[in-house]
């Protein structure tokens, strides 16, 4: 298994496809250990495609003495980066904390960040999002696993897509099964999104730019997303009017995976 020793824990990382670099980073969750078949479809035809486990899930370790923040888990990137030799590397954030990292980097090491794409991302939490985050976490704390896969579904679908697919998505080895049994890490990654906040220095962002607002989205959506575009000079705005938090279904991939490649090519 490819793991590495970076910044004072074990990360563990996958590398699919070939061609330019690209890394690609959700949610509260991982694209390792067979995930990588949710990629946006033709990305690993076309790139390189690095993947990782956050501290904490799946095969890397966490130091319980570290500050969560967005700022650690960016050194994790930048420190695995620079352990690989990569740079000018295409940052694909989706579905939450990722697209935070990669603002994070492209502030803090613009030379490994050869375009940046966000969505389902915030510049700082709002009380409504903080409040959701918060919830969420405490659902699982308080009710167990299966209640808090249960409310995050139900908020992250649309309805006739949940409708649809339930039964398989509150299955065993449905969303977010990375968190399963792991309570405490989950909290630290909660902790690590409500300080996240780069309101101020959004503007020192000077790599092309791609922000995806999902029109539908409840958790992240464009009244937290249209601050990133409006704060990142130049950056490009694309709207999916009927896309919730998680992107779902054959159509709404392929549009999905249209604006991305076609952005990527771009630059």
């Amino acid at each position: 298994m490819p793991v590495a020793r970076i910044n004072d824990h074990d990360m563990y990382y996958e590398v699919h496809g070939d061609g330019p670099l690209a890394i690609c980073m959700g949610g509260w969750g991982t694209y390792c250990h067979g995930g990588e078949r949710h990629l946006a479809r033709g990305l690993t035809e076309r790139y390189r495609t690095l993947i990782i486990d956050y501290r904490g899930i799946g095969e890397s370790s966490d130091d319980p003495a570290a500050e969560p923040t967005m700022a650690l888990h960016a050194q994790d990137v930048i420190g695995l980066l620079d352990h690989l030799g990569w740079r000018n590397v295409h940052f694909i954030g989706l579905v939450g904390m990722g697209a935070c990292i990669g603002q994070e980097v492209a502030i803090e090491r613009p030379d490994l960040v050869r375009s940046l794409v966000n969505m389902g991302a915030w510049a700082c939490a709002d009380p409504f999002l903080a409040d959701q985050l918060a919830l969420f976490r405490d659902i699982h704390r308080d009710s167990g696993f299966d209640a808090f896969r249960r409310h995050v579904c139900v908020m992250s679908f649309r309805p006739d897509f949940y409708n649809a697919n339930r039964a398989r998505l509150l299955a065993p080895g449905g969303p977010w099964q990375e968190l399963q049994g792991r309570y405490e890490a989950h909290a630290r990654l909660v902790a690590a999104c409500l300080r996240h906040d780069t309101v101020e220095r959004l503007a020192r962002i000077r790599a092309p730019t791609l922000v995806i607002h999902a029109g539908l989205d409840i958790v992240t959506g464009p009244r937290l997303t249209l601050s990133i575009e409006h704060g990142i000079a130049g950056a490009t705005g694309v709207l999916m009017a009927d896309t919730a938090h998680v992107v779902a279904g054959r159509d709404e991939k392929a549009r999905f995976a249209q604006h991305l490649l076609a952005f990527l090519e771009k630059h």
